[in-house]
């Protein structure tokens, strides 16, 4: 926050009033009919101030515990990408108890994880009390009900003491258009006002720290298999192939099975590098090393594979994972994670900073117990993002005794949204050719499945494919 300029102080208040017309926007419209309206009419534009009647007057629940107050709020999936925070000291100053538990409660999120937060109550006055004897935080949150001039004074012997650099946030207590323009021109960073969810928290702290730089960050999908052998390599592969074949998006692949990636096979390339070089040396990533060791497969989609080679061992530090994958969600808007049926700290480090996760189980108890803990941890410490995605994969083996899939949904307690059939032959063909299954038979339902999967991890609808016409079926119809 920038100290004020002498040319704003408000020794005199007379010099500065902040004025509210009581009557604006509620008169008529000169010579112009308004449209009739069905129920009752709308309220006056005007009334932006929350009323201060009942137990909860801005709209705001003081969570119980972290879990709970997740459970109770709607989660709506815009499909934004926020950047997780760099290593900051973040501290807040609030007047009412229920911005205080909501910021204590995001320093649980991934995108926060990084941060050091710390609450106190107090509003303004305790900030100015504390800073001014030790070094103010990277980030200053301050929960005030104070209004106009009141505000801007206080505001003014903060100034005092907090140390130039910090970015302040204001949550306040009236939407008031010319309170606002006042405190940017102060320095503030931002104001908000309630009702306030944890995600809007959120996404305010993550906008303040976006690299000037590289604003850019795609969205990173993490696919794993609830047990070994379910198909989640194919799965993730044709996943990263529809979101560039048929969403028409690029998209980048990384295998990161190290050992026993099946990337290079499946889409039939031999590539001189992989993403252990990468993982290597991390800080040498950047755009011109990516280049290097990048796998181009089509004009959308590019690929990072694993070496597939036990002639040594991959120990590496979980941190090298998440710098490689940080570099790569620069450059392409999809990353998809083709993650190894293990677990370790890199695994479940990567699985839980990913935007999305898929688990990929089958119809049998095996998958439906480590499907069913992988979703409880994710929940449990990803309470402000969606729920991870269930895919059933090899529905439908012969003589193969299966739970049916209203008793697994019903045990999991979310229903797959997808259930990819077992057909040994379409799989098969595509393997060997080095294809995809939208390549091999773009009309099948498993094909339909695995696009309809994609546009909804794009956020886009599902791309319609042209069925093959006679001609097309036999060639010499054509001439």
């Amino acid at each position: 926050m920038s100290k004020p300029d002498p040319a704003w102080s408000l020794g005199n208040e007379d010099e500065f009033v902040l004025e509210e017309d009581e009557t604006f926007g509620l008169g008529d419209l000169e010579g112009v009919d308004l449209p009739p309206f069905d129920g009752e009419p709308p309220p006056p534009a005007n009334q932006s101030t929350p009323s201060l009647e009942g137990d909860d007057p801005f709209g705001l629940a003081a969570p119980v515990a972290m879990a709970a107050a997740a459970a109770a709020m709607p989660l709506v999936d815009t499909r934004s990408t926020e950047q997780p925070v760099p290593r900051i000291t973040i501290h807040a100053c609030c007047d009412r108890h229920e911005i205080a538990d909501m910021v204590s409660g995001i320093g649980a999120d991934r995108r926060l994880a990084r941060a050091e937060i710390s609450v106190e109550q107090g509003g303004i006055e305790a900030a100015i009390t504390r800073f001014a004897g030790q070094a103010s935080p990277n980030l200053l949150i301050l929960d005030t009900m104070l209004q106009g001039p009141m505000m801007l004074h206080a505001l003014d012997r903060l100034a005092q003491v907090i140390e130039e650099g910090t970015k302040v946030v204001i949550i306040g207590a009236v939407n008031d258009i010319a309170l606002f323009r006042e405190l940017m021109s102060r320095g503030v960073s931002e104001y908000i006002v309630p009702p306030l969810q944890p995600l809007d928290m959120i996404r305010t702290v993550c906008g303040l720290y976006v690299n000037p730089d590289k604003p850019f960050a795609g969205r990173v999908i993490a696919v794993i298999g609830a047990r070994g052998g379910i198909g989640a390599s194919t799965i993730a592969h044709n996943i990263a192939w529809s979101i560039a074949e048929r969403q028409e998006s690029s998209a980048t692949l990384l295998d990161l099975d190290l050992s026993f990636g099946t990337a290079a096979l499946d889409f039939n390339q031999d590539p001189p590098q992989s993403i252990a070089d990468a993982l290597m040396a991390p800080d040498r990533v950047d755009d011109v090393f990516l280049e290097r060791v990048t796998t181009k497969q089509t004009q959308r989609l590019q690929m990072l594979t694993a070496p597939a080679t036990l002639e040594r061992e991959f120990e590496l530090d979980p941190q090298s994972y998440e710098i490689v994958i940080d570099r790569v969600r620069r450059t392409s808007p999809f990353v998809v994670l083709d993650l190894p049926h293990v677990w370790t700290s890199w695994v479940k480090h990567t699985l839980l900073a990913a935007d999305d996760a898929i688990i990929v189980a089958g119809p049998d108890l095996a998958s439906l117990r480590n499907t069913k803990n992988i979703i409880d941890l994710l929940k449990a410490m990803r309470p402000y993002d969606a729920p991870p995605t269930v895919v059933l994969s090899m529905v439908g083996v012969p003589k193969r005794p299966e739970i049916p899939l209203k008793d697994f949904a019903e045990a999991l307690g979310a229903e797959p949204v997808a259930c990819i059939p077992f057909d040994p032959q379409l799989f098969g063909m595509a393997a060997n050719n080095g294809q995809m299954i939208g390549e091999v038979a773009a009309q099948s339902k498993t094909a339909l499945a695995l696009d309809a999967l994609s546009a909804s991890l794009t956020g886009r609808k599902p791309v319609e494919t042209k069925k093959a016409s006679l001609a097309d079926k036999i060639p010499f119809l054509k001439r």
